[in-house]
């Protein structure tokens, strides 16, 4: 028998092997016959010393915006609207709102978000005496709340004379009284100028729902809401301005001579970040767009360019000024560009190649497409991306548009790529500036419209804010188990060979996934 070593000396053994699996450099080489996708290849597991929950999923988007987890939704009609760009932001992550509609709409959606959780309410609904308990009830069935400050002239800036709440009209069957008549006049409220944790102060001590600021004649200014104390207390990692304290919020635009005008009008709305929404970033059209708008708006807001693959196209749109890059071209689910088109990257080297190089210049990636799962996402974290943009993996939450149908049983939502061609029909109908569907793939001039993406549905999911939970937490046991302590850190350890990979056969993929059963159950999650 042979002599087997001290077990005290392992580690030292272990240096006599050298490092196992493959440093990323040594991955990417490997794949030289062909490009890489997520599905690959796997992490190796670190050590572990800290609990899960102690990851810090922080991360940036772009130079100037940060995140508490890099989680973006995608623009897309059947994806982002107000409603999920809420449940993102609250989250701690951003929403990208969709241009396949008018700058109006697009613009209201923008503004619906700043104005959900504003710290100080700046344009609050506000009616007078005059208005009936009815008038109440249909605001309360179209936005959802039922509490109002009333005004001399019914407006804001007008002389503060009472609040009506639904404890106030609950009982009353009347639905043509007057507010006059059954309206608090017993008011607690705030001078203009107050600072705002003072006023939550004020609310706490009060128990008051709503603390009207008035200026020095006591006419209405502004409002604050304790609804929106809860909110930080149910939302702690909730990505908000950290000046103006309301929600961040992304919205989509062309290149074409009319988006200048969108972004105008977004700006003026509050948006955050503006996403260049090109299927090929790499044109003479994008660069002059972010160009304008650097030079009309300065640091007012941040660009994200693209889609780019290769280091070439990201290089024109870092030089023109992009505070961030988006990757990803025929890599989604609902995308048919590298199948008509013959263009395009695997997900996994367009994700590497672009972030390595815009990393050298401190510009951001967002990883665009071929996210179905957490371990994706990881993934992708790996190669070099800070956020990952997802649109199968949210549709068929109940924060996406449209209405829930059934199929065999089956409850489910539509979902479509914004190549399809129901999407460029409906950018014809709603959009009357050159934008949207057609215009991300220079088609909104051709007389036979190509498709690029397909329609479709997906089964429901539930609420995003239950699913997002769901990635927020899977994705901290991800890190954990690499023995990675931040999404912030993890990009450095990768290149310093700390985190190891492995690559993944067919065979193995096989292996990795559930099999040899002759049915089975998959729940993602369980919130009890």
């Amino acid at each position: 028998m042979s002599q087997f070593k001290d077990p005290s000396k392992a580690l030292e053994v272990l240096k006599e092997f050298g490092p196992d699996g493959l440093h990323m450099s040594e991955l990417i080489d490997s794949r030289n016959s062909g490009g890489l996708t997520y599905n690959d290849f796997l992490v190796l597991p670190g050590f572990i010393n800290f609990p899960a929950d102690s990851v810090s999923l922080e991360t940036r988007i772009s130079r100037n915006i940060a995140l508490k987890t890099p989680f973006v939704s995608s623009p897309m009609d059947t994806v982002t609207e107000s409603e999920m760009a809420i449940s993102l932001a609250l989250m701690g992550g951003i929403g990208i709102i969709h241009n396949n509609c008018s700058i109006e709409s697009q613009a209201a959606m923008v503004k619906k978000v700043k104005l959900f959780e504003n710290g100080y309410i700046n344009e609050p609904i506000v009616l007078s005496g005059d208005h009936t308990i009815h008038d109440v009830l249909e605001i309360k069935r179209r936005l959802g709340f039922g509490g109002f400050p009333i005004t001399e002239t019914g407006k804001l800036g007008g002389k503060l004379i009472g609040i009506v709440t639904m404890r106030d009209i609950m009982f009353n069957k009347n639905y043509s009284t007057k507010l006059s008549e059954v309206m608090s006049t017993d008011l607690v409220t705030a001078k203009c100028g107050i600072p705002l944790s003072e006023a939550n102060s004020i609310l706490e001590r009060s128990k008051k729902g709503k603390l009207p600021i008035i200026d020095n004649e006591g006419n209405l200014v502004s409002l604050v809401s304790l609804s929106d104390l809860v909110k930080n207390h149910d939302y702690p990692l909730s990505s908000k301005n950290p000046e103006t304290k309301q929600l961040l919020v992304g919205a989509a635009v062309g290149t074409r001579m009319a988006d200048r005008d969108r972004v105008a009008k977004l700006v003026e709305v509050g948006v955050d970040l503006i996403v260049l929404d090109s299927s090929q970033g790499n044109s003479v059209f994008q660069i002059d767009m972010i160009k304008h708008m650097k030079s009309t708006y300065g640091n007012k807001i941040d660009i994200i360019a693209g889609n780019v693959v290769t280091r070439e196209q990201a290089a024109n749109l870092i030089m023109a000024g992009a505070d961030g890059l988006r990757i990803g071209m025929g890599s989604g689910s609902i995308c048919t560009t590298q199948e008509v088109m013959a263009v395009g990257r695997p997900q996994g080297t367009a994700v590497h190649q672009v972030s390595k190089f815009a990393r050298e210049f401190g510009v951001p990636t967002i990883a665009d497409g071929g996210i179905s799962n957490i371990g994706h996402i990881a993934k992708a974290l790996c190669l070099g991306a800070s956020t990952v943009m997802m649109g199968g993996l949210l549709a068929g939450t109940s924060e996406t548009p449209g209405e829930y149908f059934y199929i065999e049983g089956k409850r489910m939502k539509k979902y479509r790529g914004m190549g399809s061609l129901d999407a460029m029909k409906d950018s014809e109908k709603s959009s009357n500036d050159d934008s949207g569907s057609q215009a991300r793939y220079f088609s909104e001039s051709d007389k036979i419209k190509v498709a690029q993406g397909v329609s479709g549905s997906v089964t429901d999911k539930g609420s995003v804010k239950s699913f997002l939970g769901y990635l927020t937490t899977g994705l901290q046991h991800s890190l954990q188990d690499m023995g990675v302590l931040s999404v912030e850190s993890l990009y450095g350890l990768v290149m310093e060979g700390k985190v190891r990979f492995e690559q993944r056969s067919p065979s193995a993929q096989l292996e990795g996934g559930i099999n040899g059963l002759a049915t089975y159950e998959k729940k993602l999650y369980s919130t009890s």
